[in-house]
C-alpha cells in the first residue's frame, strides 16, 4: 500500500514536470493557432497577395521568437547545478546562483537567457549553459553576424544594417553593423593557416601576385609619412596665401590597402600571336579565322588584404600560403607584378628566404600602357598608325625583343629631331623598358603556360578597394577599413561561408573552452 502511494506520488510529480514543461510552450502554440485561424477568416480573404505575405511574415517571425524563447525556457528549466565546475586558473566555482539573465537578439526579435552562474570572489562568472549554446560576447546572434558579414562584404555600413534589418524582425544600427564586421573579421589569418592544401600535381604552377590601391581614410588613420607630408603642404598654403592643390589634397587623405594573392594555374601554352588577338584582334586581311588559344585559369585563390600590415608583410603572408601548398617546392613558382620596384625587391627576397625560383614577369598591360605612351612621341591623337605601331611593338616584346623596342624607340625620336618635351614619353618608355629588362621574359612564360598579365590582383583592387572603399564621401578608420578589406576579400575568393563557420568555432574557444580547466566539462 505505501510502495503503491509513493508510486503515485512519483508518477503525479513527474506528470506535473511534463505538464510545467508543456506549459512553456503554450504561448508558440497559441500564436500558431491564432495564425492558422487568421489565414481561415473572412479578413484575409479579402486581401492581395502582398498584405497576405506581409501579415504571414510578420506572424511568423513572432512564432520563431515564441518557440525560441520556449525552447530557452525549457534549457534554463532543466540545467542541473554542478559541483564540478572550474576555471582555467584551477579555482572551482563553489557559488551557484539561479536566474542569470541576457536578452539575445535573433534575427527575428529578442529573446531572454535565463541560466546558472558559477561563481567565486574575486574570479569571473562562468555559464556551461552559454557554451553549450556557444553564444558570442555581442548580444547578436550568429545568424546575424553571418547576415551582416555577408552585407558588408558588398555594401556600405548603413546599406548593410538596412539589409540585415530588413531580412527579419530587427533594427540593426550602422556602428553596430561596423561593430559587428570587425569582430567577425578577427580569424582571417588563422583560418587560411588552418586550412589543408588542395592536392595539384607537380605540373601546376603557383601564381604569386600583390598590388596595392589608395582610398580615403580618418586623419588619425593616415601613415605617419602621410601625415607629415599632409601637414606640412597645409602649413605652406597657409603661409603662401594660395590654396593647397586639389590633386595634392586628395592624395594627403589617402592610405595604401596592400593586397596578395596566391592561385594554383594549370599551364595553357599560348604563342605571340595568341595574346595579340586577344589584346588587339585579328589584323584586317590576314585571313585568319582562328581563335585565340584560351588563357591559363586560375583555381584556389587565396587572398590576402590589409590596410595596416605594409606590403612587405602582405606578400609574406602569400608566400607563407604558396609553401603551405608545397613546403617541398616540386611544383613551378611564379610571380605577376605590376612593375612596382617594392613588390619585385619584396618577392626576390622572400624567394631567396624560402630558397625557391620565382621567375617575376611585369604585367603585359603595364608594359603596353609605356608603348602608348611612345606612341604619343610619334603620332598625333586618333592616327590610326598609332595602334598598328603599338602591336608591332608589342609583338616584338612577346618574343623577347624588348632590347630592340627600347633601341628603335631611341633611334626615332633622335633621327626625327624631337626636343625633350616631345619625345618625352618616348624616352620614358625606353627608360622603363631598360630598367625592367629582368622581368619581360615573355616567352618563358607563354611556353609554360604561365599568364603574362596580373588580372587577377587588378581586378581584386577594383573589386575589393575602389568598388567598395572609395565609395562618394567615405572617409574610414582602421579597424572598419581592415575587417571590410578582409571579409571583401573572402567573399571574392568564394571562402567567406567557410570561414565564418570557422570563425564561430573560434569564438567558442576563445569565450567558452578556454576558460574551462578542461573542455569536456562543458558537455557534462
Amino acid at each position: 500500500m505505501g510502495a503503491s502511494i509513493a508510486h503515485e506520488r512519483v508518477a503525479g510529480e513527474a506528470a506535473g514536470h511534463e505538464d510545467a514543461e508543456e506549459a512553456l510552450f503554450a504561448a508558440a502554440r497559441a500564436h500558431a493557432e491564432a495564425m492558422i485561424a487568421w489565414a481561415g477568416s473572412e479578413r484575409s480573404l479579402a486581401l492581395e497577395h502582398e498584405q497576405v505575405e506581409s501579415e504571414t511574415m510578420k506572424a511568423g517571425f513572432e512564432f520563431m521568437r515564441l518557440l525560441t524563447q520556449a525552447h530557452l525556457d525549457l534549457r534554463a528549466a532543466r540545467e542541473q547545478r554542478r559541483d564540478d565546475v572550474t576555471g582555467a586558473d584551477g579555482d572551482a566555482r563553489t557559488i551557484c546562483e539561479d536566474g542569470h539573465e541576457r536578452v539575445r537578439v535573433m534575427i527575428y526579435g529578442p529573446v531572454t537567457t535565463s541560466r546558472i552562474a558559477y561563481r567565486k570572489k574575486g574570479k569571473e562568472n562562468l555559464y556551461p549553459q552559454d557554451a553549450e549554446l556557444n553564444w558570442g560576447q555581442q548580444s547578436y546572434s550568429a545568424g546575424i553576424i553571418r547576415r551582416n558579414a555577408e552585407a558588408v562584404a558588398v555594401a556600405p555600413f548603413g546599406q548593410a544594417a538596412a539589409q540585415v534589418s530588413a531580412q527579419g524582425a530587427i533594427h540593426l544600427g550602422k556602428r553596430q553593423s561596423g561593430e559587428l564586421a570587425v569582430a567577425a573579421a578577427a580569424d582571417f589569418e588563422a583560418f587560411y593557416a588552418a586550412r589543408r592544401p588542395e592536392p595539384c600535381d607537380r605540373a601546376t604552377g603557383l601564381l604569386l601576385t600583390a598590388d596595392g590601391s589608395a582610398f580615403p581614410v580618418l586623419p588619425g588613420a593616415l601613415r605617419p609619412a602621410t601625415a607629415k607630408a599632409a601637414a606640412a603642404r597645409t602649413a605652406a598654403a597657409a603661409a603662401s596665401g594660395w590654396p593647397d592643390d586639389p590633386g595634392e589634397l586628395r592624395r594627403s587623405r589617402k592610405r595604401m590597402a596592400e593586397l596578395a594573392a596566391v592561385a594554383d594555374i594549370p599551364p595553357a601554352p599560348r604563342t605571340p600571336g595568341d595574346i595579340l588577338a586577344a589584346l588587339f584582334g585579328t589584323r584586317h586581311g590576314s585571313g585568319s579565322s582562328t581563335r585565340p588559344a584560351p588563357g591559363p585559369q586560375a583555381a584556389g585563390k587565396t587572398m590576402f588584404a590589409s590596410v595596416r600590415k605594409p606590403a612587405g608583410e602582405v606578400i609574406a603572408q602569400a608566400f607563407a600560403e604558396a609553401h603551405r601548398r608545397d613546403c617541398d617546392h616540386l611544383r613551378p613558382w611564379f610571380a605577376v607584378v605590376d612593375g612596382n620596384n617594392h613588390q619585385i625587391q619584396t618577392i626576390t627576397t622572400l624567394a631567396a628566404d624560402y630558397q625557391v625560383k620565382v621567375p617575376i614577369l611585369i604585367d603585359l598591360i603595364h608594359v603596353t600602357h609605356y608603348l602608348w605612351k611612345a606612341a604619343n612621341s610619334f603620332f598625333y591623337t586618333g592616327d590610326p598608325e598609332a595602334r598598328a605601331w603599338v602591336r608591332d611593338q608589342t609583338a616584338k616584346i612577346l618574343d623577347g625583343k624588348h632590347r630592340d623596342v627600347r633601341a628603335g624607340i631611341r633611334r626615332r625620336a633622335t633621327a626625327c629631331g624631337y626636343s625633350p618635351a616631345e619625345r618625352a614619353g618616348a624616352d620614358e618608355c625606353a627608360d622603363y623598358l631598360e630598367h625592367k629588362q629582368d622581368y619581360l621574359d615573355y616567352p618563358a612564360f607563354l611556353t609554360a603556360g604561365w599568364p603574362v598579365a596580373s588580372g587577377l590582383i587588378e581586378g581584386a583592387a577594383r573589386w575589393i578597394v575602389k568598388d567598395r572603399m572609395e565609395v562618394t564621401g567615405a572617409r574610414w578608420g582602421l579597424d572598419g577599413a581592415e575587417a571590410v578589406l578582409k571579409l571583401r576579400a573572402l567573399h571574392g575568393t568564394g571562402d567567406l561561408g567557410d570561414y565564418l563557420g570557422y570563425h564561430f568555432q573560434q569564438e567558442k574557444h576563445r569565450n567558452h573552452d578556454s576558460r574551462y580547466q578542461q573542455a569536456h566539462e562543458l558537455a557534462a
